[in-house]
C-alpha cells in the first residue's frame, strides 16, 4: 500500500527544529564575532575565547556549575533511586503519602523553595557558599529521580527479587544484578534530567550561595550593566560538553553491547565513573588553591565585594591581590533592591558599592560604618562635583565609584538638534518618532523623565504631580509605541535601530564610541545626576582592608582600568581627563563627562512613600503597554 506523503507535517517539523536550535546556531556564530555587538557580525576572531579563558571569574562559575551538577547528580540518583525501591515495598497509604511529599517540590513556584532554603540557612547558621548550594540542588534534584524511576518499579514483576534469592541470591546481589539492570533506563532518564536542572537552575542557586560562589546562571544574570560578549564563548564551551555528554551516553551502550559487556557496564561501571568525575572536579577544585605568602601586609586575609555585574575593570582585583596577599571574593547583584535584601538578612559583606538613594537608605537604618578618612588617601584625587552629594555631604560613608547622568541618546540622521532643544524629554511624545523610541524599563527613571518633562522636581512627593507624570507616561506608551527595554538599548542605538531612547551616560558614551552617528542630549529643564559609591557595612569583618581596597581603586591605575573597561565616569579626576582628553578612549563624546553647572540637575532622595507608589504606577504603565500593542 503506498504511504500518504505529508508536506504539511515535515514543514512543521523542520520549522520546530529551526525554532529551538536556530538560536543556539546564533549564539555560536557570535562566540567567533571580532567587535563588541551581541548583533553585529564585524569579522572572525577567537579574541572572546581568549577573554574567556583568562577571566577567573567565568571559568571559576564554568567549574562551579559542572562541579555541582556531576556531584548533585550522582548523590541524587542514588539516594532518589534507593528511595524509590524502598517505597515500592512499603504500605499503600505510606507509599501515597510520600509520593504526595515528592511531587510537591516539583508543583512548588522556585522562589518560594528558594527562600525556604535561604531561611534554613540562616536560621542554622550556615555560612552560604559551595556546600549550600550543593545541598539546595541535591535537595531540588532527589524529586526528579525519584519520579523517573518509580514508574520502572511498577512494571516490575513484585516477585521478581524473591525469585533471585530463591534461586541462591544475596538482598544486595537480588538488587544490583535484577532489579537495577532492569530500571536502568529510569535511573539513567532520571540522572539526566537531575543534571539538566542543576546546570539550568538560577533562582534556588542565587538565594543560598554566598563567598563569591556564582554558577554560569547567576553570573549572566548579574551582568546588569553590560553583557560581555565573552558569554557566548562560554555558552558555546557549555553546549560543546553536554553535546560531547549526550554522544557519550547514547553510544556507549551500543559499543558496550557489541562487545556483550552490556549488562557489566550499566549494572556496575555507570556510579562510579561519575563518582570518579566528581572525585577529579573535586581534585582540580583543591588544587586551584594558592600558597600562601606571607611576605605581603594582608597575606592570607579576604574581602567579600558585592558590586554590580560587569562593573569592574578586567586587572583590579588582580592587582589589588599581588599588592595585598589578600583574597578577594566578590559577588554580584543587578537591583539595589536586591542587595538591600542581602544586606537586610545580615549577609556580610566588607564593601558595597550601591546607588545614591540606597546609600541614604543604608544610613538611615544603620547598615553602614563610617569610614576612618585617616586611613584614606583618595579623597583628593576625586572629582569635587562628585563628593559632598546630597546623601552624604560630608563623604562621611561613601567614596564615589562611577557618575553620571540620564540622558537622550540619538542617531544624529534621524532627529535634529533643534527638536530636542525645543521639546527636551517631551521629544518621547513627538509622534514624528512614533515607533522609533525605547523607553528604560525603570520606574524611577522613567518617572524623572516624565516629572521634568512636567516641570516638577523628580524628588517630589505631590501625589498629584505623580499623578500627572503617570499621565504623561500612559499617553507616551499609548500613542508612540515604544520599546520598553533594559540594557539592551546599548548595542541596539549601536546599530542604529531607534532614533532615540532614554540611557545612562556611561552607556551613551560606549554607543557614542561604536557608531559616529549617535548624540547625547541633556534638556535644560534638568535630569538625573545619580552616583554609585563604596560603602563598608556595619557587620563588615575586614574594615582595614575594605579602606586598602577603597584606596586601590581610586588611585590612578586602579581608577583608569575601571573607567576605560566599563565606559562608566571615574571619580579620580584625573582619569577624567586623560580618558575624555586629546588621545583618550573618550576624546569628544560629551556622554562620557557629565554636566555640573544645570541647577535643574537633581540627585535622587530616597522616599519609602514615594518609591511604594511609584512602582505600583510604573506596573499600571507597563499594563497599558502591553494593551497598546
Amino acid at each position: 500500500m503506498k504511504k500518504e506523503k505529508r508536506p504539511l507535517g515535515k514543514i512543521l517539523i523542520i520549522l520546530m527544529i529551526l525554532f529551538f536550535y536556530l538560536p543556539i546556531i546564533y549564539m555560536i556564530i557570535f562566540s567567533f564575532n571580532e567587535g563588541k555587538s551581541l548583533t553585529a557580525f564585524t569579522g572572525f576572531s577567537m579574541r572572546w575565547y581568549q577573554h574567556m579563558l583568562e577571566s577567573r571569574d567565568m571559568m571559576a562559575s564554568l567549574y562551579t556549575t559542572f562541579s555541582v551538577a556531576l556531584i548533585a547528580t550522582l548523590i541524587s540518583t542514588i539516594v532518589g533511586t534507593i528511595s524509590a525501591i524502598g517505597l515500592s515495598k512499603s504500605k499503600k497509604i505510606v507509599r501515597d503519602l510520600m509520593e504526595q511529599i515528592n511531587n510537591f517540590p516539583l508543583m512548588n513556584p522556585e522562589i518560594v523553595t528558594a527562600i525556604g532554603f535561604m531561611l534554613l540557612f540562616i536560621t542554622l547558621q550556615i555560612e552560604k557558599g559551595f556546600v549550600t548550594m550543593l545541598l539546595a540542588h541535591i535537595a531540588f534534584c532527589i524529586p526528579y529521580v525519584m519520579l523517573s524511576v518509580m514508574p520502572k518499579i511498577r512494571s516490575l514483576d513484585p516477585n521478581l527479587a524473591d525469585a533471585a534469592m530463591d534461586l541462591g541470591a544475596t538482598p544486595w546481589q537480588a538488587l544490583t544484578k535484577v532489579i537495577v539492570p532492569q530500571i536502568a533506563p529510569g535511573i539513567i532518564s532520571g540522572a539526566l534530567i537531575a543534571f539538566t536542572m542543576s546546570v539550568d537552575d538560577f533562582i534556588i542557586s542565587y538565594f543560598v550561595t554566598g563567598g563569591g560562589i556564582k554558577n554560569l546562571s547567576i553570573m549572566v544574570y548579574t551582568m546588569s550593566k553590560r553583557v560581555n560578549p565573552s558569554i557566548n564563548a562560554i555558552s558555546t564551551l557549555v553546549v560543546v560538553i553536554i553535546t560531547i555528554m549526550l554522544v557519550i551516553i547514547n553510544v556507549a551502550p551500543m559499543l558496550a553491547a557489541k562487545h556483550a559487556v552490556h549488562q557489566k557496564i550499566r549494572g556496575k561501571k555507570w556510579i562510579p565513573a561519575l563518582a570518579a568525575a566528581a572525585v577529579l572536579i573535586g581534585a582540580v577544585f583543591f588544587s586551584g588553591l594558592r600558597a600562601a605568602n606571607f611576605s605581603r601586609p594582608y597575606e592570607g586575609q579576604t574581602l567579600y565585594v558585592y558590586n554590580w555585574g560587569e562593573y569592574t575593570g578586567e586587572n583590579i582585583i588582580q592587582d589589588f591581590e599581588e599588592k595585598t596577599g589578600a583574597k578577594v571574593v566578590m559577588e554580584n547583584f543587578d537591583s539595589n533592591e536586591q542587595m538591600y535584601i542581602k544586606v537586610a538578612n545580615g549577609e556580610a559583606y566588607d564593601i558595597l558599592v550601591p546607588s545614591d538613594y540606597m546609600i541614604q537608605r543604608l544610613i538611615q537604618e544603620d547598615y553602614l560604618q563610617k569610614l576612618d578618612h585617616d586611613k584614606l588617601d583618595c579623597m583628593d584625587k576625586l572629582a569635587d562635583a562628585v563628593k559632598g552629594l546630597p546623601y552624604d555631604p560630608e563623604n562621611a560613608y561613601s567614596v564615589p565609584y562611577f557618575w553620571g547622568t540620564v540622558g537622550i541618546v540619538y542617531d544624529t540622521t534621524k532627529v535634529s538638534e533643534e527638536d530636542l532643544e525645543n521639546e527636551g524629554f517631551n521629544i518621547f511624545l513627538d509622534e514624528k518618532y512614533k515607533g522609533d523610541i525605547y523607553l528604560y524599563d525603570s520606574e524611577r527613571d522613567s518617572f524623572m523623565m516624565a516629572l521634568k518633562a512636567l516641570g516638577y522636581s523628580m524628588n517630589t512627593d505631590d501625589e498629584n504631580e505623580l499623578q500627572a507624570a503617570y499621565d504623561w507616561l500612559v499617553r507616551c506608551v499609548q500613542t508612540m509605541e515604544p520599546e520598553i527595554v533594559t540594557d539592551e538599548i546599548i548595542d541596539n542605538m549601536a546599530q542604529s535601530r531607534k532614533a532615540l531612547g532614554l540611557i545612562y551616560s556611561g552607556d551613551a558614551a560606549y554607543v557614542m564610541s561604536e557608531n559616529e552617528d549617535m548624540g547625547f542630549y541633556l534638556p535644560e529643564s534638568g535630569t538625573n545626576l545619580w552616583s554609585d559609591a563604596m560603602v563598608i557595612p556595619a557587620n563588615a569583618k575586614n574594615p582595614d582592608l575594605a579602606h586598602e581596597f577603597i584606596n586601590h581603586v581610586c588611585a590612578y591605575e586602579g581608577a583608569y582600568d575601571n573607567s576605560s573597561y566599563v565606559g562608566y565616569t571615574s571619580a579620580n579626576q584625573e582619569v577624567i581627563d586623560e580618558l575624555s582628553g586629546e588621545g583618550g578612549d573618550y576624546e569628544g563624546i560629551n556622554a562620557y563627562l557629565p554636566r555640573t553647572d544645570n541647577a535643574n540637575d537633581e540627585v535622587f532622595v530616597f522616599n519609602d512613600e514615594t518609591r511604594k507608589i511609584i512602582s505600583n504606577l510604573w506596573s499600571k504603565v507597563k499594563i497599558a503597554a502591553s494593551n497598546a500593542h
